[in-house]
């Protein structure tokens, strides 16, 4: 013998088989398929965790909604009110000066104005909503 490393008995580089980084001797060595079935197991579980996120999410807010349109309606029927007190109260303030029906008759084609003027700008809001959507429609065909 030499008394060079590689010339010892079994020290030679090449006789000396080669493991993957990371794998000790008696770990198993692993295959294709079962990290496929791991990722389609963590795919699974993932997904599951979804779908439990997203229905909570979606029982919070119809929760909070349901609170919002009650607390919304109860403010609508409290303005209803107010505005039926305007109205009693305008008649009997102008009652004096134009009889009870003139009174009333004022405060009802005033009212009756201003819902006017507010359906004639919803209209022309809808019907420009409903053109922009039939332009882009004729474009896109």
């Amino acid at each position: 013998m030499d008394g060079s490393p590689s010339a010892m008995a079994g020290t030679d580089p090449e006789s000396i088989p080669e493991k993957p980084a990371g794998e000790s001797a008696d770990e198993p060595q692993r295959s294709l398929i079962d990290d496929l079935e791991a990722i389609i197991d963590d795919g699974r579980t993932y997904l599951d965790a979804e779908i439990q996120f997203q229905k909570t999410r979606v029982a919070y807010v119809t929760d909070r909604a349901k609170d919002a349109a009650i607390y919304a309606a109860i403010g609508g029927a409290l303005a209803l009110l107010a505005l039926v007190a305007l109205t009693v109260g305008l008649v009997f303030a102008l009652a004096p000066h134009l009889t009870a029906w003139g009174a009333v008759a004022v405060v009802t084609g005033a009212w009756a104005l201003g819902a006017a003027i507010f359906i004639r700008m919803a209209a022309r809001r809808w019907n420009h909503l409903v053109s922009t959507f039939l332009n882009q429609q004729d474009k896109g065909e």
